[in-house]
């Protein structure tokens, strides 16, 4: 893995992802992989194993585009209300390590600081409302108020022209290779892979895009340029 170097003074804008770069992946592959699964078999008299091969191809078929993050289209999709369900089991919502710190320090240093997440408007506000981020954010910003996912170029020229972001001038942070390649296409000078998205999960490395496993470097160098 190449180990990840900021120049913040080329840094206005800082744009960070949500599920497995400040929260842990972990919340979002129980519920999608072995919670869900579960109830729809339990709802429509199946075997988890029947269950899993029906959504499979379902979960194919829209991968990177905006309806695989949708709430709305699965509810029709499954006939299951998922936001109850993901209450359900709310619990397992959790802030990776070294994010707060990290989020004081960009605050600290006058940068702005924007959530960018492919979640869903409600599943969004379940996750700040358990993990109160949001008091750190100048904007959450969910690709379904732009009509375009992360992986798609209509979400990064939205984000641009309505939140006045320089892209050349921005650092990204994301777990997602196609999210990041989408970022680094549309001109968004930093782009770093976060390595470490599940607390549970094995390390990850994107070819291509330096990487981290937290925020714990960035942290330090930020109060270093700071202190210049």
């Amino acid at each position: 893995m190449l180990a990840a170097a900021v120049d913040w003074t080329q840094v206005e804008t800082v744009l960070l992802d949500m599920d497995g770069t400040l929260l842990d992946l972990h919340f979002d592959d129980y519920f999608w992989l072995e919670y869900m699964p579960q109830r729809y078999a339990q709802q429509h008299g199946l075997t988890l194993a029947q269950a899993r091969a029906r959504l499979r191809p379902w979960f194919r078929a829209v991968e990177g585009t905006l309806d695989w993050y949708c709430l709305d289209h699965w509810h029709r999709r499954l006939a299951l209300d998922l936001v109850a369900l993901k209450h359900e089991v709310a619990h397992k919502i959790a802030v990776l390590p070294h994010v707060p710190e990290f989020l004081q320090a960009v605050r600290r240093s006058g940068r702005r600081l924007l959530l960018v997440t492919n979640a869903h408007p409600r599943s969004l506000e379940l996750k700040v409302g358990r993990t109160g981020l949001d008091i750190y954010f100048d904007r959450l910003v969910s690709s379904h108020e732009f009509g375009a996912a992360k992986e798609h170029p209509d979400f990064w020229s939205r984000l641009c022209r309505d939140e006045r972001v320089e892209p050349a001038r921005s650092l990204f942070v994301d777990d997602s290779p196609a999210v990041l390649q989408s970022a680094r296409r549309c001109g968004v000078g930093q782009v770093v892979a976060m390595c470490a998205p599940d607390s549970r999960g094995t390390l990850r490395e994107i070819d291509g895009f330096p990487g981290i496993l937290d925020f714990r470097a960035f942290t330090g160098t930020l109060r270093a340029a700071a202190a210049r």
